[in-house]
């Protein structure tokens, strides 16, 4: 099974989910370091859409920007382009197998689609 995930080494629950992917037998993982290498607008419209989630809900509301761009209170498509601009607002971490995608908080969520 491949296994891709959108991945930031800073994050601590970014960093076990990696792990629980990297030591599940079968599973080939591609990490896609997302700040390095942003999802396209196209991309994490489909990630969001098979993860059963909003792009809001995929907001990483932690993030001053998110109140500095008063982006809880923007449309789905004004959120998706702020995250394309400025990928730290995307909630991490994402991962997507055949089996759909999981925005993995807390980290054990990755194994529902492994």
């Amino acid at each position: 099974m491949k296994a891709t995930i959108w991945h930031n080494p800073k994050c601590g629950t970014s960093r076990k989910t990696l792990e629980i992917l990297q030591t599940t037998a079968g599973v080939d993982v591609e990490v896609i370091e997302y700040l390095k290498t942003p999802p396209s607008r196209e991309k994490l419209a489909e990630l969001y859409k098979r993860a059963g989630m909003t792009p809001h809900e995929g907001l990483r509301k932690k993030e001053k920007l998110v109140q500095d761009l008063d982006l809880e209170h923007v449309s789905a498509t004004a959120v998706l382009d702020a995250m394309v601009a400025d990928p730290i607002l995307i909630e991490r971490p994402l991962v997507e197998t055949e089996k759909g995608v999981r925005l993995c908080r807390p980290q054990e969520m990755v194994r529902e689609i492994l």
